[in-house]
C-alpha cells in the first residue's frame, strides 16, 4: 500500500471500517503526508486527492482514533484531503444517547474495504490496522491498470462520503451541504437520498459497461486482435468478467443478497460451492438452501483460537464460543439430514495469527 501511494499521481482513495492507531498505522499517515508534500513541490505539480471513507462510531472510538490519526492531514492539506465518516440512519435519538461506545457499532457500520490508487485496486476484507498487516489472514485481490473498476469504487466512495459526516480540521464534522442529517433529520428522507445518491453511481457504471460490451463484442466494425495490435493497441482482448456487487440494506440496496442467493439456488448436483467466513451467523434463508440444494460445499471457518475476539474482556470474550454454538447447531442438522459429506466443514488455525478472510465461489462440472 506505501509503495503504491508513493507512486499515485491522481488519486488515493481509501474505504475501511476504521483506521488503527499503531505506528504502522501512522507510517501509512506519514506516507501520504510525504506523497500531498511532494505533489506540491513537483516541477510539475500534480492534482493528487486524497478521499477516505471511515465508519463514524468506530473511527471515533477512544480519545486516540482514526479521527485524531487523520487530523494532520486535514489540517495541512484541506483542498487536496477528505476524510467521510459514515453514521448509520439508524442509530438516533435516545438510543444514540444512550448505547456506550462499542456497543453502538452494533447498530449499523460502514464496511466497505477497498483501497484505490489511480488505476490500481486492492479488494479485500481488512481493515487500516496493525494485526491486518502484520498476523490476520485475508483476502486481497489486486487488479492493476484497470480503469473502469478504479473509476466504479472512486464513485461509489464519493457517493457514500457524500452522505457521510464530513471530518474538519478541528475534529468537528458537518453533513455536505443540502444533504439530510444522518441521525438528526428524517429517516426516511436521508436514505431516500442515500440511495439515490448510490444507485445513480450503479446506474451510470452499468449504462458505461453496455456501452462498451456493445462496442467490444457486438460492432460490426471490430478489429482483430492482430489488427488491433497493427494500429498500435497493445491490450489483449478481454478474458475476465468483474461485477462489483453493494448491499446497503437502510437504503434498500440489496444487489449482493440477491446475486448470492441466486448463485446459491441455481446450483446443481456436481457443482462445488466454496464458503470462507471469520464468523459463522449464515441467516436462514442461506442454510435453507445450503441444505436444500445438490451442490458439494466446502465451509472454512476460524476455530475459537483464531477468532478476533479470542480472549477478550467481557461480553466480547464469549463471542467465539456463540458462534462454536452456531457452527455445532448447523452440523448437527447437516448430519440429521445426512448430508456430512455433500457439506464439509473445515476450521482455519495458526499459532499466533486470527482469521478475517470471507469469500465465497463457485465452480461446476
Amino acid at each position: 500500500m506505501k509503495g503504491q501511494i508513493k507512486t499515485a499521481r491522481r488519486r488515493v482513495v481509501m474505504a475501511s471500517l476504521y483506521l488503527g492507531t499503531g505506528p504502522l498505522e501512522q507510517e501509512l499517515v506519514d506516507c501520504l503526508e510525504s506523497t500531498l508534500e511532494k505533489s506540491l513541490q513537483a516541477k510539475f505539480p500534480s492534482d493528487l486527492k486524497v478521499s477516505i471513507l471511515l465508519d463514524f462510531t468506530r473511527g471515533s472510538r477512544g480519545r486516540k482514533n482514526s479521527r485524531t490519526m487523520l487530523l494532520p492531514l486535514l489540517q495541512r492539506f484541506p483542498e487536496q484531503v477528505r476524510v467521510s465518516l459514515f453514521h448509520t440512519p439508524n442509530l438516533r435519538g435516545l438510543l444514540r444517547l444512550l448505547m456506550p461506545e462499542r456497543f453502538n457499532e452494533t447498530i449499523g457500520l460502514q464496511h466497505i474495504k477497498v483501497y484505490l490508487f489511480d488505476n490500481n485496486v486492492i479488494l479485500s476484507g481488512a481493515n487500516l490496522s496493525d494485526s491486518y498487516f502484520t498476523n490476520r489472514q485475508d483476502r486481497y485481490v489486486f487488479l492493476q491498470d484497470c480503469p473502469e473498476v478504479a473509476d466504479f469504487f472512486s464513485e461509489l466512495v464519493d457517493a457514500v462520503g457524500d452522505v457521510s459526516l464530513q471530518l474538519q480540521g478541528d475534529d468537528t464534522v458537518q453533513v455536505v451541504e443540502g444533504m439530510v442529517h444522518p441521525y438528526e433529520g428524517d429517516r426516511a428522507a436521508y436514505c431516500e437520498a442515500a440511495n439515490k445518491r448510490v444507485m445513480d453511481v450503479i446506474n451510470s457504471a452499468r449504462t458505461r459497461q453496455q456501452l462498451l460490451h456493445t462496442q467490444t463484442f457486438h460492432s460490426d466494425s471490430l478489429l482483430t486482435q492482430e489488427d488491433a495490435a497493427a494500429a498500435g493497441d497493445r491490450r489483449p482482448a478481454p478474458d475476465t468478467w468483474i461485477y462489483p456487487l453493494i448491499q446497503m440494506k437502510p437504503f434498500e440496496i440489496q444487489i449482493d443478497e440477491i446475486i448470492t442467493e441466486t448463485l446459491l439456488t441455481e446450483a446443481e448436483r456436481g457443482a462445488r460451492i466454496y464458503l470462507t467466513t471469520g464468523y459463522f451467523n449464515l441467516t436462514q434463508a442461506y442454510m435453507d438452501l445450503v441444505l436444500g440444494t445438490r451442490a458439494e460445499y466446502q465451509i472454512l471457518l476460524a476455530s475459537p483460537e483464531v477468532n478476533g475476539f479470542f480472549g477478550a474482556k467481557g461480553v466480547a470474550g464469549a463471542i467465539p464460543a456463540a458462534y462454536v454454538h452456531i457452527e455445532r447447531q448447523f452440523y448437527r442438522e447437516v448430519c440429521s439430514l445426512g448430508q456430512q459429506e455433500r457439506v464439509q466443514l473445515q476450521e482455519y488455525w495458526r499459532r499466533g495469527w486470527t482469521f478475517h478472510a470471507k469469500e465465497d465461489a463457485r465452480s461446476g462440472c
